[in-house]
């Protein structure tokens, strides 16, 4: 059934409404079955020799059908349109995203046979975009990062349904259950030594990730602390400071999915109890470390989420603390061939990760921060 975008059109007759209910009820059961299908991601646990009594856990989201963390809010978002009645049968879908969010929203687009379009920034890494106009979608490239949102709105103005994941993320998730991200990882740490973690650790990109987690520990009445791992000069991290949420970014970042310009929607200061700002080349940097100890390459907000626990745990260390610290793998690092795993590229942009490749490596061994000479 094809309903047409245009909002002119008449009041669908009984028929068709039934019609629509029935396109409804069956979208809503592919989305359930997809979610039965996929099997949670693994908690994947790592001892480093310079933290005894300190256990690393790092949850594979690059493990998902869609390859990211994103496949989780991307099937929250179609299921909120869904149930609000914002997606009709045969709309077109839009949305805006720097990439991982795009490729998992396309999927689902896919699986519900719905035209979706990927409005991104440019210089999206070329193997996002790729893997988008492989699911069948298309790519609105914008050359100002900025203007994103604002084209994404013109989609939604011409008839299409607007995910929006920057203003919808923080309430799409069911953030007291039903398989959210925190129930998964407190689910598999029940048995570990240090079932309640010191820390857990996640970027901002939506703040849908962090206002879920953050909730939940509330919910629970656990005494977890959360600490959001960013770009240094994002806008979270100065509006987090000041509680202001008309701070923005002080210094652009090469690091997708986080780093944000400005404060979104999503971002929900108050459940945060720590910031770590993290330079871009020590992400690039902990890439490749975390490859070195996995055996898989992950994306460079996976670095960012590594650092902020390395920060975390020498402050554990010198207070005599144990406990365990839990963080995300958010993507596959193939996504990032072109860029942050291109020696090229790297040199273009004056970033060599190497000497802060060889302190971190000191940090883990030792247990104590070695600076690099890069500054957050």
């Amino acid at each position: 059934m094809s309903i047409s975008p245009d909002r002119s059109a008449p009041a669908v007759t009984g028929a068709t409404h039934d019609g629509e209910r029935d396109w409804i009820t069956h979208a809503l059961a592919l989305l359930r079955q997809e979610a039965a299908r996929s099997a949670d991601t693994h908690l994947l646990k790592l001892a480093f020799a310079g933290f005894p009594g300190i256990d690393f856990y790092f949850k594979d989201e690059a493990a998902h059908p869609t390859g990211s963390l994103k496949h989780r809010l991307a099937r929250s978002l179609y299921l909120y349109a869904l149930c609000n009645g914002r997606l009709r049968a045969g709309q077109p879908v839009v949305d805006a995203s720097s990439g991982s969010t795009a490729i998992s929203e396309a999927w689902f687009a896919s699986l519900l046979g719905l035209r979706f379009t990927a409005v991104m920034p440019a210089c999206t890494a070329p193997r996002k975009i790729a893997e988008v106009e492989a699911l069948g979608a298309h790519c609105d490239l914008v050359d100002n990062p900025a203007m994103v949102h604002a084209r994404a709105a013109w989609h939604a103005a011409a008839g299409a349904c607007h995910l929006d994941q920057f203003g919808l993320a923080e309430r799409a998730t069911d953030w007291r259950g039903n398989n959210n991200i925190a129930e998964s990882i407190l689910g598999q740490l029940a048995g570990e030594p240090h079932p309640e973690p010191a820390w857990i650790v996640c970027g901002v990109g939506t703040g849908g990730t962090s206002a879920t987690i953050g909730r939940y520990l509330r919910y629970r009445g656990l005494r977890t602390r959360l600490c959001a791992a960013e770009p240094a000069g994002s806008a979270f991290v100065h509006g987090w400071r000041d509680r202001d949420r008309g701070a923005v970014c002080s210094r652009p970042t090469v690091i997708e999915g986080i780093g944000r310009p400005r404060v979104e929607p999503g971002f929900l200061f108050e459940i945060v109890d720590d910031v770590v700002e993290v330079a871009d080349v020590d992400s690039i940097a902990a890439m490749q470390v975390l490859e070195r100890h996995l055996g898989r390459r992950y994306g460079g907000s996976s670095g960012t989420n590594l650092v902020a626990c390395l920060r975390l745990a020498t402050r554990m260390r010198a207070q005599g603390e144990r406990g365990s610290i839990v963080s995300l793998l958010c993507d596959p690092g193939e996504r990032y061939d072109a860029t942050l795993a291109n020696p090229d590229w790297l040199r273009r942009h004056g970033l060599d990760p190497a000497p802060v490749a060889n302190a971190l490596h000191a940090t883990i061994e030792t247990g104590r921060w070695h600076p690099s000479g890069s500054a957050a």
